[in-house]
Formats: structure tokens, sequence, C-alpha cells
């Protein structure tokens, strides 16, 4: 008799299924079809593990908490039909998230993912023994303070980050779908949160903003940078340290009408940068306090923030791995950024997301938005027994993303190019 086949693990993580308006499209549903339906015809036995957030529960805000799930099942049938297919070959596996924290809470959900061949396990973590080594297996929520349940398991008790969901995420799901701001759908898409501000003044300047207004605005903002320096540089000849006439020079007495236009646009950016020297060392204060007052609350604001969070997930597997070195291998969801890094020789793995991803490229012209470019990373990793040794892959399914910057947002960051994700090894052998 031949020896039973060792048993293949998949992951996926944060797919947030579900929400008010707009945000009930499922852009990727049918690579996830196909996903499904590719890994209930692969090696078996098989057990796919879905890390949390499979479904947008806190983004419906006009169902009862008790009926989410029927709701989201109706609306989305040939996906559930699949799940239900699938799992008559692989074993299904579901971890509540953050933004379905209502499946750790409502008992009647077990039974009903059940019907479709999907078991829930409503612990905040869970493990899987493969070669004799554990995998720990969590959403991460829990390290994030803003979306850290205080008691996991109590409906009632809710972190900061579901009322900012609710109010916020699920609001712009409706007006999306009213067609007045159709960017609003991507919401959910921007990560951290606290790029969400940067990314709102963003839409606006490039998408919501009358067009007169915009064009009115841009030769001040692009020739800012160029005002200041003839700015500079006046001030300079004015009291002997520069012995040249150059910066006094008037664009308008060589160039024209086009060269009056520039004197006017200098003219006037110098009266506001006059204004904000009288100003700077108050504002520059201000902004100081404001800050340090954001950070007290946990809200940074800096562009290394991303490394600073994924900090606080390799501190926790570290502390996984001390308390217990049977661990080997470490993964989470949450952040939506995919990567797998080494801690000694055990591993981490974050399994990322299927929402589509925005990425901040900063502009040329330092006055303006910076423009958020979007991308789709559709991924898993398998895990797999092979001997003694664990064999890790990793898998991206392609899919492309309709671009739908505008000719101003493509032209502030023509040749630039997004920061895209740390390479992962398509095959990692762990002895």
């Amino acid at each position: 008799m031949a020896p039973e086949a060792p048993q293949t693990y998949y992951f996926i993580s944060d797919l947030h299924i579900g929400g008010d308006g707009a945000l009930d499209e499922c852009e990727f549903e049918n690579e996830l079809i196909a996903f499904l339906r590719s890994i209930a015809s692969g090696p078996r036995p098989a057990e796919l593990i879905i890390l949390g957030d499979a479904f947008g529960l806190w983004e419906l805000t006009r169902i009862k908490p008790d009926q989410k799930m029927e709701w989201v099942i109706s609306r989305h049938q040939a996906l559930f039909e699949q799940f239900c297919e699938t799992g008559r070959h692989v074993s299904i596996t579901l971890l509540p998230g953050n933004h379905d924290y209502d499946l750790a809470c409502v008992p009647a959900y077990q039974a009903l993912l059940a019907e479709y061949h999907i078991r829930l396990e409503t612990n905040i973590h869970m493990t899987r023994l493969v070669a004799g080594r554990k995998i720990w297996i969590e959403h991460g929520n829990q390290h994030d303070a803003f979306n850290a349940f205080p008691d996991f398991g109590n409906r009632y008790g809710l972190p900061s980050g579901y009322f900012v969901t609710s109010a916020t995420v699920a609001v712009s799901g409706r007006s999306a779908e009213r067609g007045h701001s159709p960017w609003l759908s991507d919401l959910e898409s921007v990560y951290p949160n606290e790029e969400i501000p940067f990314w709102m003044w963003s839409n606006y300047f490039y998408r919501e903003m009358t067009p007169i207004l915009r064009w009115f605005l841009l030769p001040f903002l692009l020739l800012f940078t160029f005002s200041c320096l003839i700015f500079l540089g006046r001030a300079l000849e004015s009291v002997g340290i520069l012995q040249t006439t150059i910066f006094h020079a008037k664009f308008g007495e060589s160039l024209g009408l086009p060269g009056r236009l520039v004197d006017w646009v200098v003219w006037v950016n110098g009266v506001v940068i006059s204004f904000v020297a009288v100003l700077a060392i108050p504002l520059y204060f201000l902004a100081k306090d404001i800050r340090e007052a954001l950070q007290r609350y946990g809200v940074d604001t800096s562009r290394g923030l991303k490394l600073d969070k994924e900090e606080h997930y390799l501190a926790a597997a570290k502390s996984v791995f001390e308390k217990d070195p049977s661990v080997v291998l470490y993964l989470y969801g949450h952040t939506h950024i995919p990567s797998m890094r080494t801690v000694g020789n055990r591993y981490v793995i974050n399994t990322g997301t299927w929402l589509k991803r925005l990425e901040r490229v900063p502009a040329f012209f330092r006055l303006l938005p910076d423009v958020y470019v979007p991308s789709y990373r559709l991924n898993y990793f398998s895990i797999q027994e092979d001997g003694k040794r664990i064999r890790v892959r990793y898998e991206v399914i392609p899919k492309e993303v309709p671009d739908d910057r505008t000719l101003l947002e493509k032209l502030v960051i023509l040749g630039k190019h997004r920061e895209g994700y740390e390479p992962i090894p398509v095959e990692t052998v762990i002895d």
C-alpha cells in the first residue's frame, strides 16, 4: 500500500468581501473562484486556511449583526457555491479578523458556514504541525492598538478601528455607489490608515476640484519653488551679499506677455512667502506640537510608518519563538503587505491581501499632491512536508488593474515608479 501523501496547506487572507454600496463589488471574485477550483483538483489531503478579514462585516452598517453573513452569501452565491464544492475535497478553515469580528461573536455563524464546508475557528490564533514543527497562524490585529480587541469574543468590546470603519469606509461605499465620487470605494485599499487624509487631498485636487480653480492654482504651485529662489536671490542682492542684479530682472521685459504672467505669479508667491516667513516660527512649533499629540494617541504621520508597524509583528513573532521553540513559521495578515522575513532560522510570513493596493508616489513638484497608483497582488502561500523538511511556495495570480488616473496625475509622476513589494522567493526549503 502506497504511503499517504503529505498534507498541503494553503494560506490567504484579507479578502474583505462585502460592504455597503460599492464596497460589495468583489473585483477579484472570478480569480478567487478559479483559485478554489484549482486547489480542489490539486494534491490531497489539503487544507485552505483563511487568516481573517475574509468578509467586510464592519462595512455593513445597515444589516443587523446576526444577519450579515446571510446577506454576504446572498450577494455572492457563485463564490459560496464554489466554497461548498471545494470544501468537499479540501478542508477550509476560517479565522476571524477584525473586519469580520462578528464571526467570533455570533454562535449561529458556525453552523451557517458549515453548510458551505467552511469550518470557523473562533480563537485568536491556531497552530498546525508540519514535519514535527509548529506553524503559528493568526490574523494579527491584536498587535495593532487601533484594531486590538480588549476582550476577544465580546461583541460589545470594540476597538476604535471599528468606529472609524463604520463611520467612514461604509459611508464612502454608499457615496461611490451613487456615482458622485467613484474613487471613494477604494478607501479600504489605502494603507496605513494615516495615509487617508493625504489620499483624500490627492483625489480632491486631481478629480473633484473645479477645473477652472485647479488650472488657476497650478502655475502658482508649479512655480512656487522657482519663486522661493527668486525671493531669496533678491533678498541677497538687496543686502549686498550677491553683487548681481539678475534676480531683480523682469521677465516681462524680455518675454512679453508670458513673461509678465510669470512676473505676476512670482509677485503673488512672494507675498505668500513673506507671510509664511513671518509666521514660520510659530507655525513650526504648532506643527511640532500637533505631531507629538498625534503620536501620543498612536497616530504616526512619518513616511517610515509601514516599516515601524511591521516591527510590531516581528516582535510578536520573536516572542512566540522564544516561548515555544517548536514553532518554525509565524503567519499573519492584517497589514495587506505580503512579505517573508527571517528571524534567525525561523520565518515570518505576511499573507498580504487580494484587495486593490494604492501606493503613494511623490509628485515632481513638492507642493502638488502625491499620486496614488493602483495595483493588485492576488497571492497565496502553500506549505508542505517534504521528509524532514518544510517546503514553502509563494504564488501570485496575475490581475491587471484599470488605470483610471487623470492625465495630470500621470504627468506629475512621469517616469517615477511605485515602490512595489519586497521580493519573496518562489520556493523556500526549511531544514
